[in-house]
C-alpha cells in the first residue's frame, strides 16, 4: 500500500526537521523551510502553525532568522494586513546565503575566542604536557575553522560562474 501525499509531506517535513538540527540550527527551522518550500503559494504564518505543529511564536521567530539567511521570502497581498511566506528555491543562492551568515558578529567572536585561547596556551605557564594536550585540540578548532572560512570564500567565489557553469564543473568531478 502506497502511502499518502500527507504522510509523504510529514515525513519530508520530519526529514528536513532532522537536518537543520544536524547543522546547528533549531529543528523548527526545518519544519518551517520544508513546509514552505512544498507548498505551491506564499502561506500565512497562521498556516505554517497548522502544518508545522509549532507555536505562533516560534514560527514567528524562526521566519525571521530563515529570512536573514535568505532561505525564506516575505511578502504581501493587496488589502491583506498578513505577511506570506515562500521558500528560496535557488539553492546555490540559499548556501551562499548560510556561508555568509559566518560573517555574523557571533561566529566571528566564537573564533577570536578560540584564537585568543591558542594564542594563552601558547603563551601559558601551565604543565607542559596540559598545555600540549589543550594546545592540539585547540589547534585542531582553528584548523577546521580556517578550512570553513577558506570553503566559504571559494563558494561565494563560485558565483560569478554562475549556477550553471558550477553545476557543470561538478558534474565532471563525479
Amino acid at each position: 500500500m502506497s502511502e499518502s501525499i500527507t504522510q509523504i509531506k510529514q515525513n519530508f517535513v520530519e526529514g528536513l526537521s532532522q537536518v537543520s538540527r544536524f547543522w546547528g540550527f533549531p529543528k523548527g527551522m526545518g519544519a518551517i523551510f520544508a513546509v514552505l518550500y512544498l507548498s505551491p503559494a506564499p502561506l500565512p504564518l497562521d498556516e505554517i502553525v497548522v502544518q508545522t505543529g509549532l507555536t505562533k511564536g516560534a514560527v514567528s521567530t524562526e521566519v525571521r532568522a530563515l529570512a536573514r539567511l535568505g532561505l525564506v521570502h516575505r511578502s504581501s497581498k493587496l488589502a491583506d494586513r498578513k505577511d506570506y511566506y515562500e521558500a528560496e528555491t535557488d539553492f546555490y543562492k540559499s548556501i551562499r546565503a548560510i556561508l555568509k551568515e559566518r560573517q555574523n558578529t557571533e561566529f566571528e567572536r566564537a573564533v577570536a575566542s578560540v584564537k585568543e585561547t591558542l594564542e594563552k596556551l601558547e603563551a601559558g605557564t601551565s604543565s607542559r604536557e596540559e598545555r600540549a594536550f589543550l594546545t592540539e585540540r585547540v589547534r585542531a578548532l582553528q584548523s577546521f575553522f580556517d578550512a570553513i572560512d577558506s570553503l566559504a570564500r571559494a563558494v561565494i567565489k563560485l558565483e560569478k560562474l554562475g549556477f550553471v557553469n558550477v553545476e557543470k564543473i561538478l558534474g565532471v568531478l563525479k
